[in-house]
């Protein structure tokens, strides 16, 4: 079963990737953002539109902050520092290039929002501040082991599949899902760099 999953993530090339160097306190707390909106948790699932098979799974929390719990995954940015598998810094701009970076010819994105208490919400942003660093196929163990510890989503079954955590999620109460397709290269590499680029220019102008 290992194998397998090994294959499936490493065909996207998420799972399996370096380890990155942590961010210092400092850059953290310089880029530190709240959604203004409620509480919420946003599971997103990287999914095959060939053969429909998860190939990754992560999660946004916002809570006092709002971060991305991407275990093991691949996406990387300028701007976006990283400690431990969290994504700080997620402001609109940074959750687009995010989703739009997954999203390509070959694979869409299911995105789920939960909105919760901030209560359950700061729960699950102090598990995935502790989970990470996340082995190589291990996205959606260590995205559904962090749901199930959060009041209220102890239904949540542990898997290894990002598609069957998907499914479970679906049913939670007040779960939203939507699909998010783009058509770009199917090359994943590419895609982060133009978004890195362009969250790079979007800085820049900020900053004349």
């Amino acid at each position: 079963m290992f194998l397998i999953l090994g294959a499936v993530c490493l065909a996207l090339g998420a799972c399996t990737r370096p380890q990155q160097p942590n961010a210092d306190d400092a850059t953290i707390a310089a880029v530190s953002y709240r959604d203004p909106g409620p509480a919420t948790l946003t599971l997103y699932t990287m999914v095959n539109n060939r053969s429909g098979q998860g190939a990754h799974a992560s999660l946004m929390i916002n809570a006092s902050e709002r971060v991305i719990f991407d275990p093991a995954g691949s996406f990387k940015a300028d701007i976006i520092p990283e400690r431990n598998d969290v994504l700080f810094g997620i402001t609109p701009a940074a959750e687009k290039a995010y989703r739009g970076s997954h999203a390509r010819e070959t694979h869409h994105v299911v995105v789920q929002t939960l909105e919760v208490t901030p209560e359950q919400a700061q729960i699950a942003y102090n598990l995935a501040l502790r989970a990470g660093p996340v082995a190589g196929a291990y996205c959606a163990n260590s995205t559904a082991t962090i749901l199930k510890q959060v009041p209220g989503l102890e239904s949540i079954n542990v898997t290894f599949y990002p598609v069957k955590l998907a499914d479970q999620f679906g049913t939670l109460p007040g779960a939203v899902t939507k699909k998010y397709y783009e058509n770009d290269s199917a090359d994943l590499q590419e895609g982060l760099a133009q978004n890195n680029a362009i969250l790079n220019a979007q800085a820049a102008a900020v900053t004349e």
